[in-house]
């Protein structure tokens, strides 16, 4: 059975260590944080409170840091001797430390594979991008990708397009809720109550992203399924009120718009790594 530790208890460990615990993993897990967060979390799911994080990296075979990026290098600065006797595979979800910089800030030859989750692991359904470190193998990775599973999707990522990736997966989450409000909003404009209006918005949403991870699944196995361009096309009947509303929308600069603000989440992305 592998160990994983979680160093750090925050709402994105709280999110993976839950859904193992979902998934009848809590056996196999540790945490541990240098304020009382791990013990909320420990006691609220049932997992083991490691007694310090020297202890918990002897017992565990994955460590996941998932503390917060500017606290990475003095957490493992108090860990060193740990890791260097232990030898865990090191995990982070630490935004923005490139796994060259981590392998810079653990012993020699440490096997590290980065991951990168979005908010919505805390339901279940992350998009989490990862890519291994210089000594990390093949094994180490799918153990990786395994443990993310338990929070929703996984890719496996070239490093240099993580920038990329936050304003795909990262970062749209925000675009997507300024989607919902906006279009609640114009519900409410014509009558419908705001909590009317969000739900029917949310299951809207829902249901046209299922729609897209169907036909792209399906084009991938078969080549047969549609690309969101072709499912646009199938909503908007010739002279009728969706292709009314989608040419207002061009005209207002939607898709612009949005391509612009993952180009600015991707540069500030860059110029803060």
């Amino acid at each position: 059975m592998t160990t994983y530790g979680f160093i750090g208890a925050g709402n994105m460990a709280g999110a993976i260590v839950e859904g193992m615990v979902a998934a009848g993993r809590s056996a196999e897990v540790l945490v541990w944080s240098a304020h009382g967060s791990a013990a909320a979390l420990a006691e609220r799911t049932g997992v083991a409170l490691a007694a310090s994080g020297p202890d918990l990296v002897a017992l565990a075979d994955v460590v996941v840091l998932a503390v917060k990026p500017h606290v990475v290098p003095t957490v493992l600065a108090g860990l060193q001797e740990a890791l260097d006797a232990a030898r865990p595979l090191v995990v982070s979800v630490a935004a923005g430390l490139s796994t060259s910089r981590l392998e810079s800030l653990l012993p020699d030859g440490a096997r590290v594979v980065r991951a990168m989750p979005n908010m919505a692991a805390g339901v279940r359904e992350s998009m989490t991008a990862l890519a291994t470190g210089a000594a990390a193998s093949q094994e180490d990775l799918e153990a990786v990708a395994g443990l993310m599973s338990e929070v929703g999707s996984t890719m496996v990522l070239a490093e240099k397009d993580f920038s990329a990736f936050i304003a795909l997966a990262g970062s749209s989450p925000a675009f997507v809720f300024t989607f919902v409000e906006a279009l609640a909003r114009a519900g409410v404009e014509a009558g419908i109550p705001k909590a009317q209006a969000v739900e029917i918005v949310a299951q809207a949403v829902l249901g046209s992203a299922r729609t897209v991870q169907v036909e792209a699944r399906r084009r991938r196995e078969t080549g047969q399924g549609r690309t969101p361009a072709d499912l646009v096309d199938a909503v908007c009947s010739p002279g009728g009120t969706t292709v009314a509303g989608v040419v207002a929308m061009e005209r207002a600069g939607f898709s612009s718009a949005l391509i612009e603000g993952a180009r600015a989440t991707r540069a500030r992305d860059l110029e803060l790594s």
